[in-house]
């Protein structure tokens, strides 16, 4: 993640869905190291969320402080105090995470987009 951010923290380059280029969020993001299970990606997330277990633990995220700076993501149903983020284009998901805990901080993971 070193040749993506500069030595504020922020994103170099355009953060872009991994399956159809589509941007999720625009303007400079914060990287930052919360660890959670996502589950594995799917083309269509599932109604449900979850995925029984099967997934990765990611530890590299894009901190997004406003809702409004999205642009192409949909939110899951909640999954006990956790909605998964999704591309709005395509539907692949999850990308990123939000607990419903916290109303200012959405997370997109790092290794589940691209960067251009």
């Amino acid at each position: 993640s070193a040749e993506l951010v500069c030595e504020q923290g922020r994103n170099l380059k355009a953060v872009l869905c991994q399956r159809c280029g589509a941007p999720p969020a625009g303007g400079a993001l914060t990287l930052c190291l919360p660890q959670l299970l996502l589950p594995a990606m799917r083309k269509k997330a599932a109604a449900g969320g979850g995925g029984g277990g099967d997934g990765d633990v990611v530890r590299e995220h894009w901190l997004v402080r406003d809702m409004f700076s999205f642009e192409n993501v949909g939110f899951t149903r909640d999954v006990g105090n956790v909605k998964f983020l999704v591309c709005a284009d395509c539907e692949a998901g999850p990308i990123g995470w939000h607990c419903l805990d916290d109303k200012d901080s959405f997370y997109v993971a790092l290794e589940r987009v691209t960067h251009e």
